[in-house]
């Protein structure tokens, strides 16, 4: 079988992981891939960087639709929102209308109930057109099925995996020797963008109430990322005087990333939204307990408080109090490695080359 995967291919973001990841799975089960890039390459600038992605999505993916069409027996779109991010599925629909492909499109984006309402009709046009719909989480699929109504059969979900080799498990004290970090530390860790919708700003108030108000100077939280509200966060971190507790570690390679994981007590995800959230399961995969937000992706995860607390999001004070109360539970480590191995890019892999036969069977 040969697959022509369409997605973006950068260092960071989770689009990116997946086309990555879920390509290096299905080589292994001896699918043949290529990945037609989406990404612009890191050393434009900006201006330069947003007319290369529009030429990638648009005209240059519409060459390389029209010309090696038929050596693909699946093109499988790997899009996401807002429509910029969507814009390779629009590209590969229409193309697909008159040279007859086998169309996947993937569909990743946190806010899914907005991006529905919004461009129903373009939607509408690609699910209507595509094979197969694939969505990473059954509140995608239910948002899109309450504006659209119809197509609930072509919509399937398929979640994120976790690649396990990428982020090894490691004794804690051995990790917080690497570190550097007091070994009596309760230590937090949050891994995303530095956006507003990924909340950090939720989680630095959380720590000046778990610092201040509770009075608990031996809990330290780092976060890592880079993003463009890394100045706004490091000014709030200054004003409440969390220099000590709260520490913005921008960009870190993955050998150092897994030290991290595995030396973190807890790790924190109080996003906003989130279409799945891939980094939450790296860190259950080392068995690291999650507190996140009902954001859409991790309420579909965390299913059980043997895995981790929620909380609804942007509320510090509820984030603070599921901080604080997992610090003092007792985790059954080993049972959550267990649970998310089902998220493996092996597993999540061959559900995927399951879609692939069956939309072959039916051409």
């Amino acid at each position: 079988m040969k697959v022509l995967m369409v997605g973006p291919i950068e260092k960071a973001g989770g689009v990116s992981t997946h086309t990555k990841e879920l390509t290096k799975a299905l080589r292994k089960l001896g699918v043949e891939v290529e990945v037609y890039n989406i990404s612009p390459a890191r050393e434009y600038p900006h201006i330069i960087s947003d007319i290369v992605k529009l030429y990638k999505r648009t005209i240059g993916l519409s060459f390389k639709l029209i010309k090696s069409h038929k050596e693909w027996d699946i093109v499988h779109i790997q899009a996401s929102g807002p429509l910029g991010g969507f814009i390779p599925a629009i590209s590969a629909t229409f193309l697909k209308k008159f040279f007859k492909f086998p169309l996947i499109v993937t569909f990743h984006y946190s806010n899914t109930p907005l991006f529905a309402k919004k461009h129903k009709h373009i939607l509408s046009f690609v699910l209507r057109s595509s094979d197969v719909f694939i969505v990473v989480s059954s509140r995608q699929k239910s948002a899109i099925l309450k504006v659209v109504k119809k197509y609930d059969e072509k919509i399937i979900v398929v979640p994120n995996g976790y690649n396990p080799g990428r982020l090894p498990g490691i004794p804690k004290d051995e990790t917080r020797k690497m570190l550097g970090l007091d070994p009596n530390d309760r230590v937090l860790l949050n891994v995303a963008l530095l956006l507003e919708k990924k909340g950090q700003r939720y989680l630095i108030d959380a720590m000046d109430i778990i610092a201040n108000k509770h009075n608990r100077r031996d809990v330290r939280c780092f976060i890592i990322g880079e993003g463009p509200l890394k100045e706004k966060l490091q000014e709030q971190i200054n004003r409440l005087g969390l220099q000590n507790h709260v520490k913005l570690l921008g960009y870190v390679p993955d050998d150092q990333l897994a030290l991290w994981m595995n030396a973190a007590d807890l790790f924190v995800l109080p996003s906003l939204s989130e279409s799945f959230g891939i980094v939450q399961i790296e860190a259950m995969a080392v068995g690291t307990p999650v507190v996140a937000t009902y954001n859409g992706g991790s309420e579909e995860i965390i299913i059980s408080e043997d895995y981790g607390l929620l909380c609804p999001p942007a509320d510090p004070e509820c984030l603070a109090e599921k901080i604080l109360i997992a610090l003092e539970k007792e985790w059954d480590r080993e049972k959550i490695r267990k649970y998310a191995e089902q998220f493996k890019w092996e597993n999540i892999a061959k559900k995927t080359l399951g879609v692939y036969q069956k939309v072959l069977e039916d051409v």
